[in-house]
């Protein structure tokens, strides 16, 4: 099992926000990717971050995976999104890219994949 599925959501949130405003974008850009990917809203996603659930149960409890995340593709920490075999892994990583293309200056209407 690999060490991310264990830290909690907390503590990586931030460094989501850090990795997006120093590249002039906002927590609400984050939180927007977040909603967008999960499914989860403002309450269900303070209510997540407030519990410090692990990666793993925040996945579980996302609402609802959106349906376009086959839509994401490209590089991430070495491996393509589209071809990471565990579930858990590739969830973790769509954010992750979400989050990096947010940082990289891409519009959010890209992003959302609409």
């Amino acid at each position: 099992m690999s060490k991310i599925f264990g830290m909690s959501f907390a503590s990586i949130y931030p460094l989501y926000i850090k990795k997006a405003e120093r590249k002039d974008r906002t927590k609400a850009e984050v939180d927007e990717i977040i909603y967008w990917l999960t499914g989860y809203d403002e309450t269900s996603l303070q209510k997540q971050i407030q519990q410090e659930v692990d990666m793993t149960t925040f996945f579980a409890e996302a609402p609802q995976m959106n349906e376009k995340v086959t839509l994401i593709k490209g590089m991430i920490c070495g491996y393509r999104v589209e071809d990471i075999e565990d579930p858990l892994m590739q969830k973790i990583r769509y954010l992750d890219k979400l989050v990096d293309e947010l940082a990289k200056g891409k519009k959010m209407e890209k992003i959302l994949r609409k």
